[in-house]
């Protein structure tokens, strides 16, 4: 985490599974916005949603984290929310913000993309040591310390955290989406 000893999360569902992000790295919640379908995407693509201007891409995070289709049906297509997160700076001549304005030359070297979620359910600020909210941070020992989540790959796992009794999981997303935008642009 960004400070060893405190750092705000933003808490969201997606299935079954409750994760966390570092607030500094989210920017912004939408509702679910309908995606442009973009031909040769992998599945876990869900497509490109114009943001104030901006092509996102936008990973659905049930497949990204290999969780259960959610429950189809009328109105629940697009429920949920989108996390437009900032992935960080792009490289020199990579795909950056196409356009003209004050916010847009200052978005143009961010790397965003959308992250859909069932459900954004707090923000906390946690500490190593909190008696009501606690991180423990990941080693780089086995993978045996992960138990309590099942199917979820340890290399996503930045840290587990303990909210009022629940257990939470800080992911890593550059990790966590890193190949699966490679992927899309057939760069892996």
């Amino acid at each position: 985490m960004s400070d060893a000893t405190r750092a705000r999360l933003l808490v969201f569902r997606v299935g079954t599974l409750v994760c966390a992000a570092e607030v500094d790295q989210v920017r912004e919640i939408l509702p679910r916005l309908p995606t442009t379908r973009i031909p040769g995407a992998p599945p876990v693509v869900a497509g490109l949603v114009n943001v104030r201007g901006r092509l996102v891409t936008v990973v659905e995070g049930w497949r990204a984290l290999k969780q259960e289709a959610p429950a189809t049906g009328e109105g629940v297509a697009n429920s949920g929310s989108m996390l437009v997160l900032n992935l960080g700076q792009t490289t020199p001549g990579s795909a950056g913000g196409a356009g003209g304005g004050a916010d847009q030359a200052q978005e143009q070297g961010d790397r965003l993309v959308g992250f859909t979620v069932d459900e954004v359910m707090d923000m906390l600020t946690v500490g190593t040591g909190a008696a009501e909210t606690t991180v423990q941070e990941r080693g780089g020992g086995d993978d045996g310390g992960d138990g309590g989540l099942p199917g979820l790959d340890p290399t996503l796992v930045r840290a587990v955290g303990r909210s009022h009794g629940a257990l939470f999981v800080i992911l890593d997303l550059a990790a966590l989406l890193g190949p699966i935008l490679l992927q899309g642009r057939g760069e892996q």
